[in-house]
């Protein structure tokens, strides 16, 4: 595992200055590095455990980028919820709990610590392995499809509003939508977690690139009877229920009112849907669309089976 030796987990423990945490956990973790939850632990090098990690982002005395990761996942979790409630928190880690001291982030970080240098990474004789680096966003692919994803669950709402149910054909299934959206905003956008040096998260490292003000609705209409992307998304999803994908390929969060949030991932695409609504699919072969599913007669099963075998935040 890169960065576990004593030498580097004593680095990046001492002084470090805390930037910002996010969590790793099954139902949790930063999308931008991976379909599942074991995809994204092995970007960092770690075993995919049940219980998942913390992982706290800083900078040391000298200024250089470290990612530790903690077993105290509650830590973490408590830190984050407090910063997004505008409290401060002081996240000080203690050294029993740290499993790794990775040099670098998997994360861009928009801020530095104060009196310190800029962001660099540890030198070689330091740092045990290459440091680690966020995954390339200027450019439409698997992360920036997941990125598009996170940004479309977390405004829903705002999505919603741009559709109108008569834009979906109202004959055939589900997979029949009458339209696309555009992911508006250019791909090199700041993508990156912020977070002031004295705790608050900022808008976190999920926060990305799909701009619902200059979505284009309705435009690229489908003229076939459905659109092959959809219905191979559809499909596979379907799949899962039968046979379970890798941990974290399917998730299932809070919504208003009875409903949930979805969000499942694949092999060159992601779905982002309401339990009690429709639901958006982005693909790695259209790079910046945003596909609407109309409820029709097979969504809502989908949906309610995907949610009962989804995993859930504890």
């Amino acid at each position: 595992m890169a960065g576990t030796d004593e030498e580097a987990v004593a680095a990046a423990d001492d002084a470090l200055y805390v930037l910002t945490a996010v969590l790793l956990t099954p139902a949790k973790f930063p999308s931008v590095l991976g379909d599942d939850y074991p995809e994204a632990c092995a970007a960092l090098g770690l075993a995919p455990l049940a219980d998942g990690y913390g992982l706290v982002l800083g900078q040391d005395g000298d200024g250089a980028r470290w990612t530790v990761v903690i077993d105290d996942v509650s830590l973490v979790a408590v830190a984050i919820a407090s910063w997004d409630c505008g409290m401060e928190y002081d996240l000080s880690p203690d050294e029993r709990t740290v499993v790794a001291g990775l040099p670098g982030w998997p994360l861009a970080v928009a801020v530095a610590a104060p009196n310190v240098p800029a962001p660099h990474d540890p030198a070689p004789d330091i740092a045990d392995g290459p440091p680690l680096t966020p995954p390339d966003t200027s450019v439409w692919g698997p992360a920036q499809r997941r990125l598009g994803a996170d940004e479309i669950a977390l405004q829903w709402a705002t999505w919603r509003e741009q559709l109108d149910d008569t834009e979906f054909a109202t004959a055939g299934s589900a997979s029949t939508p009458s339209g696309t959206s555009t992911v508006g905003s250019s791909p090199d956008s700041d993508s990156s977690a912020s977070a002031d040096a004295e705790g608050s998260e900022g808008t976190g490292p999920a926060e990305q690139a799909a701009d619902p003000e200059k979505v284009e609705t309705g435009e690229k209409a489908e003229a076939q009877a459905g659109h092959s992307g959809i219905r191979r998304v559809l499909a596979e999803a379907r799949a899962y229920v039968d046979s379970p994908p890798p941990l974290g390929r399917v998730r299932s969060s809070f919504a208003p009112g009875d409903a949930r949030t979805l969000r499942a991932d694949g092999p060159g695409w992601s779905l982002v849907a309401r339990t009690d609504d429709i639901a958006f699919v982005l693909l790695d072969d259209e790079p910046g669309e945003v596909l609407p599913v109309g409820r029709g007669p097979e969504l809502p099963g989908l949906l309610e089976a995907l949610d009962k075998m989804a995993v859930r935040p504890i």
